[in-house]
């Protein structure tokens, strides 16, 4: 079963080195019971880990079963680990977050034979614990913790056993019951190879091997061992069966048995979970709120630049200074009815409003209210998307006729009508009597205005009964097209100094014509620059709560290296504990997303019920949020969990 050759290995610490074996030859038939004993330093242990695979020889030759070890891969070493080879250590190496049944089935679901489950049950009464399965460890005596290890050794039925030291921490009847156990699993054809130091047990074997500074200086068989024949597959033939028993073929730790583990890791350490979550749920928090907050300025910004409408110049007498002191607009020209129908006549021109504004009094009933008079023409609602909500708009005919007809905001309604209905109600600006047609869309508030305390009226009421003017305050005039906007510019400033006899160099203090396309894009460049340094704000939270994740993890590595150990000696691959450790972070990170989520969400609608801020939840927030938590997760916990992957397995189980 077992054959070495010229088996040498090194240990460094620094720079001293420790030659723990030197140039060992052995040979192990099946069916053997070995004893190898030694002062503490000679090699025994040692040897027990190169021929269990746990660890590599520098030099030498290894063959199992006929097969050269040497060429085996990672993944091909932690096979035979898992079904040829049964591990029992001194100090038990028992997981005591998990159930004696729990840490016997382990072998189970790394060999992806969890249909063999009731092995695990029918060794744990072969031990003398049915009775026990549902125990913790910490529940039990050495002695018992000692025959759970042995069972879990048992449960992929193995050829071989190593046993390391296993009375060492047990008294003198637990000892006597454990080597009784060994002693009948030899008699069932099982090849055991022991590690002690005490004469006595060394006394239960067949064969004593006796180590001292790396050599075997002694080789006595005090007891023949019957032949034991084994099948191709490893396992044991059955003694007067003629043909071997066909195994199922193995496979291989199944997902939910990864994520089971790892949940079960996370729920044992509830405080350090809490406070690696704690970073994520911040961080998924504050991207949810500030965005949500970022989004909700951007939609009120979009709201207000659909209110300036799009493609529009607003023309406007320009003003003067006399030595410093500001004239005001129109005191160099004043802008007309005629000016206002001669642009629309341009070729770039869509379709123009003239204005002419001021203060009224607005009364119905017993009430009144001091408001902002618009005086518009009939193209203003579209341009301005200012279609009324309820009602309509006046219309060509009520323009040239000086109608005193109004379209009334909502601010005025609340103040005069409150929850009345204001349609076809008489109300007085300024004393003359207006029929109300039509409620203008809600538009807010932008801190300085309120843009729905306005009632809208013809432009020609406006100036001939209303204010008394024979002039227009401003012209707006909507462009065919965004290209021709220059064009329009410079066909608007011609005209009108032409009209107005304005010299050239007059032309910037007679009139004044804004380019709301410019207006648009300097907003939405505002809002979108805050959308950005909210998200990054919110972003730099979550990294910093990644970070706490990664460094989480790695402590968890440092705290479990024995249990990493473990899981690798009873048949773990390198990718069976990345998976874990992986799915470990992911699980944190994406439960610690999910209540960020919560939380953002309630967070964005108290700031719009409390603050009064706009706020807007958007599903890709939330999407965005979930996604970069769970990436989060596998970033930060990928090294952590490579660390853990790469332990040396003897290393890990010898880590104090």
């Amino acid at each position: 079963m077992i054959e070495i050759k010229n088996l040498t290995k090194t240990y460094r610490m620094g720079k001293i080195e420790f030659k723990a074996l030197l140039g060992v030859d052995l040979k192990v038939e099946a069916g053997e019971f070995v004893a190898i004993m030694g002062p503490s330093g000679s090699g025994k242990s040692t040897m027990l880990h190169l021929l269990g695979f746990l660890d590599r020889p520098d030099s030498g030759e290894y063959f199992f079963n006929g097969k050269d070890t040497s060429k085996l891969t990672e993944d091909e070493l932690a096979f035979l680990r898992n079904q040829s080879i049964g591990f029992v250590f001194q100090q038990f190496h028992l997981i005591p977050r998990l159930t004696t049944l729990e840490n016997v089935k382990l072998p189970l679901i790394y060999g992806g034979r969890k249909y063999l489950f009731k092995n695990a049950d029918k060794n744990m009464k072969d031990v003398g614990l049915g009775d026990k399965k549902k125990n913790y460890t910490n529940e039990l005596s050495g002695g018992q913790q000692q025959r759970v290890a042995i069972a879990r050794a048992l449960v992929n039925d193995p050829v071989l056993i190593f046993a390391d030291e296993p009375t060492g921490n047990l008294d003198t009847k637990s000892q006597e019951e454990v080597m009784q156990i060994f002693k009948d699993l030899n008699k069932k054809g099982k090849t055991i190879v022991m590690i002690t130091h005490e004469p006595d047990v060394a006394l239960h074997a067949k064969r004593v091997i006796k180590m001292r500074d790396g050599k075997i200086i002694s080789d006595e068989t005090k007891i023949p061992t019957t032949p034991v024949e084994l099948c191709p597959s490893g396992k044991i033939k059955e003694e007067g069966s003629e043909i071997c028993e066909d195994y199922s073929p193995v496979g291989r730790a199944e997902f939910q048995d990864h994520l089971r583990q790892a949940v079960q890791a996370i729920l044992s350490h509830k405080m350090r979970t809490a406070l690696s979550m704690l970073g994520i749920f911040i961080g998924v928090a504050a991207v949810i709120a500030m965005l949500a907050l970022g989004q909700g300025a951007k939609e009120s910004i979009a709201k207000r630049l659909a209110s300036l409408g799009s493609n529009l110049l607003m023309i406007r007498p320009g003003s003067a200074e006399i030595r410093g002191v500001s004239l005001g607009a129109a005191a160099v020209t004043r802008l007309t009815m005629q000016d206002a129908d001669l642009i629309a006549n341009l070729s770039p021109v869509k379709m123009i409003s003239p204005s002419s504004n001021g203060r009224g009094q607005v009364v119905y009933g017993d009430k009144n209210w001091s408001t902002f008079i618009q005086g518009t023409g009939i193209n203003y609602a579209s341009m301005r998307a200012a279609e009324p909500v309820a009602g309509r708009f006046f219309s060509k005919d009520e323009l040239a006729g000086r109608q005193k007809v109004a379209v009334i905001g909502k601010t005025v309604i609340r103040q005069i009508f409150g929850d009345g209905d204001p349609l076809n109600a008489t109300i007085k600006i300024n004393n003359e009597n207006f029929l109300v047609i039509g409620i203008l869309p809600e538009k807010g508030n932008n801190g300085w205005r309120d843009f729905d305390d306005v009632i809208v009226i013809p432009v020609t009421t406006a100036m001939y009964r209303l204010f008394g003017k024979e002039y227009i305050d401003s012209i707006d005039a909507e462009i065919k097209d965004p290209a021709l906007m220059p064009e329009a510019q410079d066909a608007i400033k011609k005209l009108l100094n032409t009209r107005h006899h304005v010299s050239v160099k007059n032309t910037d203090d007679a009139f004044q014509i804004r380019n709301m396309a410019d207006i648009q894009e300097a907003m939405e460049s505002t809002s979108k620059t805050l959308a950005w340094l909210l998200g990054s704000i919110a972003t730099i939270s979550l990294i910093v709560g990644g970070i706490g994740i990664m460094n989480i993890m790695l402590v968890s590595v440092t705290e479990r290296t024995k249990e990493i150990g473990l899981r690798k000696a009873i048949g773990a691959r390198r990718i069976d504990i990345m998976t874990q450790f992986l799915i470990e972070s992911v699980v944190m990170t994406s439960l610690g997303g999910l209540l960020g989520i919560l939380f953002g969400c309630g967070v964005s609608i108290a700031m719009a019920k409390i603050a009064g801020w706009p706020t807007s939840i958007s599903a890709f927030s939330i999407i965005l949020s979930t996604t970069f938590s769970v990436v989060i997760g596998i970033g930060f916990g990928l090294w952590p969990a490579k660390q853990a992957s790469m332990l040396n397995p003897v290393e890990a189980l010898r880590y104090e």
